[in-house]
Protein backbone atom coordinates (compact mmCIF):
# COMPACT_ATOMS: atom_id res chain seq x y z
CA UNK A 1 0.00 0.00 0.00
CA UNK A 2 1.14 3.56 -0.75
CA UNK A 3 0.39 5.81 2.22
CA UNK A 4 -2.13 8.32 0.90
CA UNK A 5 -1.76 12.08 0.64
CA UNK A 6 -1.93 13.93 3.95
CA UNK A 7 -2.25 10.76 6.04
CA UNK A 8 1.02 11.08 7.99
CA UNK A 9 1.12 13.82 10.65
CA UNK A 10 4.00 16.13 11.48
CA UNK A 11 6.85 15.35 12.11
CA UNK A 12 6.68 11.92 10.48
CA UNK A 13 6.23 12.87 6.85
CA UNK A 14 9.14 15.31 7.13
CA UNK A 15 11.32 12.72 8.85
CA UNK A 16 10.89 10.19 6.05
CA UNK A 17 11.86 12.84 3.49
CA UNK A 18 15.00 13.58 5.50
CA UNK A 19 15.95 9.90 5.48
CA UNK A 20 15.10 9.27 1.81
CA UNK A 21 16.56 12.34 0.08
CA UNK A 22 20.27 11.47 0.63
CA UNK A 23 19.71 8.00 -0.84
CA UNK A 24 17.91 9.47 -3.86
CA UNK A 25 20.72 11.97 -4.47
CA UNK A 26 23.30 9.21 -4.28
CA UNK A 27 21.19 7.13 -6.66
CA UNK A 28 21.05 10.02 -9.16
CA UNK A 29 24.84 10.24 -9.04
CA UNK A 30 25.21 6.50 -9.64
CA UNK A 31 22.62 6.49 -12.43
CA UNK A 32 24.32 9.36 -14.27
CA UNK A 33 27.67 7.64 -14.02
CA UNK A 34 26.24 4.33 -15.23
CA UNK A 35 24.43 5.92 -18.19
CA UNK A 36 27.56 7.86 -19.21
CA UNK A 37 29.61 4.66 -19.16
CA UNK A 38 27.00 2.36 -20.72
CA UNK A 39 24.48 4.19 -22.90
CA UNK A 40 23.13 0.83 -24.08
CA UNK A 41 21.48 0.18 -20.71
CA UNK A 42 18.98 3.02 -21.15
CA UNK A 43 16.30 0.69 -22.61
CA UNK A 44 16.82 -1.68 -19.69
CA UNK A 45 16.36 1.18 -17.23
CA UNK A 46 13.13 2.09 -19.01
CA UNK A 47 11.88 -1.51 -18.85
CA UNK A 48 12.70 -1.71 -15.13
CA UNK A 49 10.81 1.53 -14.52
CA UNK A 50 7.82 0.35 -16.53
CA UNK A 51 7.78 -2.93 -14.62
CA UNK A 52 7.72 -1.09 -11.28
CA UNK A 53 5.04 1.29 -12.50
CA UNK A 54 2.70 -1.38 -13.82
CA UNK A 55 3.00 -3.76 -10.87
CA UNK A 56 2.80 -1.09 -8.16
CA UNK A 57 -0.26 0.44 -9.85
CA UNK A 58 -2.23 -2.79 -9.52
CA UNK A 59 -4.23 -1.98 -6.41
CA UNK A 60 -5.90 -5.18 -5.25
CA UNK A 61 -8.63 -5.08 -2.58
CA UNK A 62 -7.81 -6.72 0.74
CA UNK A 63 -10.23 -8.63 2.93
CA UNK A 64 -9.37 -6.13 5.65
CA UNK A 65 -10.81 -3.19 3.70
CA UNK A 66 -7.35 -1.92 2.77
CA UNK A 67 -5.52 -2.68 -0.48
CA UNK A 68 -2.34 -4.42 -1.52
CA UNK A 69 -0.17 -4.52 -4.64
CA UNK A 70 3.13 -5.87 -5.93
CA UNK A 71 6.12 -3.53 -5.92
CA UNK A 72 8.18 -4.70 -8.91
CA UNK A 73 11.39 -3.32 -7.43
CA UNK A 74 13.24 -6.63 -7.04
CA UNK A 75 14.25 -6.83 -10.70
CA UNK A 76 15.66 -3.29 -10.75
CA UNK A 77 17.53 -3.90 -7.48
CA UNK A 78 19.19 -7.01 -8.89
CA UNK A 79 20.19 -5.32 -12.16
CA UNK A 80 21.12 -1.81 -10.99
CA UNK A 81 21.43 -1.93 -7.20
CA UNK A 82 19.25 -0.33 -4.52
CA UNK A 83 20.38 3.29 -4.96
CA UNK A 84 19.43 3.51 -8.65
CA UNK A 85 16.23 1.61 -7.89
CA UNK A 86 15.38 4.32 -5.35
CA UNK A 87 15.55 6.92 -8.15
CA UNK A 88 13.39 4.85 -10.50
CA UNK A 89 10.87 4.25 -7.70
CA UNK A 90 10.75 7.95 -6.88
CA UNK A 91 9.88 8.82 -10.48
CA UNK A 92 7.16 6.15 -10.48
CA UNK A 93 5.74 7.30 -7.15
CA UNK A 94 5.62 10.96 -8.21
CA UNK A 95 3.74 10.05 -11.38
CA UNK A 96 1.30 7.86 -9.46
CA UNK A 97 0.69 10.57 -6.86
CA UNK A 98 0.06 13.27 -9.47
CA UNK A 99 -1.99 11.36 -12.03
CA UNK A 100 -3.39 8.23 -10.37
CA UNK A 101 -4.22 9.48 -6.86
CA UNK A 102 -2.07 6.61 -5.63
CA UNK A 103 0.12 7.69 -2.73
CA UNK A 104 0.81 11.39 -2.25
CA UNK A 105 3.35 14.19 -2.36
CA UNK A 106 3.55 14.79 1.39
CA UNK A 107 3.92 11.05 1.95
CA UNK A 108 6.38 10.62 -0.92
CA UNK A 109 9.36 10.37 1.43
CA UNK A 110 7.73 7.58 3.43
CA UNK A 111 6.64 5.67 0.31
CA UNK A 112 10.08 6.01 -1.28
CA UNK A 113 11.72 4.75 1.90
CA UNK A 114 9.54 1.62 2.09
CA UNK A 115 9.13 0.74 -1.59
CA UNK A 116 12.18 2.39 -3.14
CA UNK A 117 14.89 1.95 -0.50
CA UNK A 118 14.29 -0.80 2.06
CA UNK A 119 12.53 -3.26 -0.27
CA UNK A 120 15.23 -3.02 -2.97
CA UNK A 121 18.00 -3.20 -0.37
CA UNK A 122 16.57 -6.45 0.99
CA UNK A 123 16.21 -7.84 -2.55
CA UNK A 124 19.78 -6.85 -3.41
CA UNK A 125 21.30 -8.38 -0.28
CA UNK A 126 19.36 -11.62 -0.71
CA UNK A 127 20.44 -11.84 -4.34
CA UNK A 128 24.11 -11.28 -3.51
CA UNK A 129 24.01 -13.80 -0.65
CA UNK A 130 22.19 -16.39 -2.75
CA UNK A 131 24.61 -16.11 -5.67
CA UNK A 132 27.59 -16.26 -3.32
CA UNK A 133 26.14 -19.47 -1.90
CA UNK A 134 25.85 -20.74 -5.51
CA UNK A 135 22.12 -21.37 -5.30
CA UNK A 136 20.04 -21.69 -8.45
CA UNK A 137 19.83 -18.26 -10.10
CA UNK A 138 16.09 -18.30 -10.73
CA UNK A 139 15.38 -19.46 -7.19
CA UNK A 140 17.52 -16.63 -5.84
CA UNK A 141 15.61 -14.11 -7.99
CA UNK A 142 12.34 -15.53 -6.65
CA UNK A 143 13.52 -15.16 -3.05
CA UNK A 144 14.90 -11.66 -3.63
CA UNK A 145 11.70 -10.32 -5.20
CA UNK A 146 9.43 -12.03 -2.68
CA UNK A 147 11.24 -10.92 0.45
CA UNK A 148 11.81 -7.44 -0.95
CA UNK A 149 8.06 -7.09 -1.36
CA UNK A 150 7.41 -8.33 2.18
CA UNK A 151 10.05 -5.96 3.55
CA UNK A 152 8.29 -3.02 1.90
CA UNK A 153 5.04 -3.82 3.68
CA UNK A 154 6.70 -4.44 7.02
CA UNK A 155 8.25 -0.97 6.75
CA UNK A 156 4.93 0.60 5.73
CA UNK A 157 3.29 -1.04 8.74
CA UNK A 158 6.11 0.28 10.93
CA UNK A 159 5.70 3.80 9.56
CA UNK A 160 1.98 3.75 10.30
CA UNK A 161 2.50 2.31 13.78
CA UNK A 162 5.03 5.03 14.60
CA UNK A 163 2.68 7.77 13.41
CA UNK A 164 -0.42 6.27 15.05
CA UNK A 165 0.60 4.43 18.24
CA UNK A 166 -2.08 2.91 20.42
CA UNK A 167 -3.43 5.50 22.81
CA UNK A 168 -1.92 8.38 20.84
CA UNK A 169 1.36 8.47 22.80
CA UNK A 170 4.45 6.88 21.26
CA UNK A 171 5.97 4.32 23.59
CA UNK A 172 7.50 0.99 22.69
CA UNK A 173 4.44 -0.86 23.95
CA UNK A 174 2.04 1.45 22.12
CA UNK A 175 4.08 1.04 18.94
CA UNK A 176 3.93 -2.75 19.15
CA UNK A 177 0.20 -2.64 19.86
CA UNK A 178 -0.34 -0.71 16.62
CA UNK A 179 2.20 -2.62 14.53
CA UNK A 180 0.36 -5.94 14.81
CA UNK A 181 -2.97 -4.71 13.43
CA UNK A 182 -1.32 -2.69 10.66
CA UNK A 183 0.81 -5.66 9.55
CA UNK A 184 -2.15 -8.03 9.76
CA UNK A 185 -4.20 -5.69 7.58
CA UNK A 186 -1.83 -6.40 4.69
CA UNK A 187 -0.78 -9.98 5.40
CA UNK A 188 -3.88 -11.73 4.02
CA UNK A 189 -3.25 -10.44 0.52
CA UNK A 190 0.40 -9.38 0.57
CA UNK A 191 1.85 -12.79 1.39
CA UNK A 192 0.46 -14.50 -1.75
CA UNK A 193 0.96 -11.39 -3.91
CA UNK A 194 4.67 -11.33 -3.05
CA UNK A 195 5.03 -15.01 -3.93
CA UNK A 196 3.41 -14.42 -7.33
CA UNK A 197 5.67 -11.41 -7.88
CA UNK A 198 8.70 -13.56 -7.11
CA UNK A 199 7.63 -16.14 -9.69
CA UNK A 200 6.96 -13.46 -12.35
CA UNK A 201 10.35 -11.86 -11.66
CA UNK A 202 12.12 -15.20 -12.11
CA UNK A 203 10.30 -15.81 -15.40
CA UNK A 204 11.21 -12.35 -16.65
CA UNK A 205 14.86 -12.93 -15.85
CA UNK A 206 14.70 -16.26 -17.69
CA UNK A 207 13.59 -14.34 -20.77
CA UNK A 208 16.42 -11.82 -20.37
CA UNK A 209 18.97 -14.62 -19.98
CA UNK A 210 17.68 -16.26 -23.16
CA UNK A 211 17.68 -13.16 -25.36
CA UNK A 212 20.06 -10.59 -23.82
CA UNK A 213 22.39 -12.33 -21.39
CA UNK A 214 25.39 -10.30 -22.58
CA UNK A 215 24.10 -7.16 -20.89
CA UNK A 216 23.73 -9.03 -17.58
CA UNK A 217 27.32 -10.21 -17.84
CA UNK A 218 28.55 -6.74 -18.78
CA UNK A 219 26.77 -5.21 -15.80
CA UNK A 220 28.18 -7.97 -13.55
CA UNK A 221 24.74 -9.20 -12.58
CA UNK A 222 25.76 -12.69 -13.69
CA UNK A 223 29.06 -14.35 -14.47
CA UNK A 224 29.53 -15.75 -17.96
CA UNK A 225 29.96 -19.26 -16.53
CA UNK A 226 26.58 -19.01 -14.79
CA UNK A 227 24.90 -17.89 -18.02
CA UNK A 228 26.36 -20.84 -19.91
CA UNK A 229 25.15 -23.23 -17.23
CA UNK A 230 21.64 -21.73 -17.27
CA UNK A 231 21.46 -22.06 -21.03
CA UNK A 232 22.64 -25.67 -20.88
CA UNK A 233 19.92 -26.49 -18.37
CA UNK A 234 17.21 -24.88 -20.51
CA UNK A 235 18.43 -26.43 -23.76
Amino acid sequence: MHIMEGFLPTPWWQAWFAVSIPVILYGIYKMNRLVNEKREILPLLAVAGAFIFVLSSLKLPSVTGSCSHPTGTGIAAIMFGPAITAVISTIVLIYQALFLAHGGLTTLGANVFSMGIVGPMVSYLIYKAGMKAKLNFYFVVFLAATFGDWATYIVTSTQLALAFPAGGVLTFGAFLSSLGPFAAAFAFTQVPIAIVEGAVSALLFKYVVDVKSDILVEMKVLEDSVVRKLRELSA
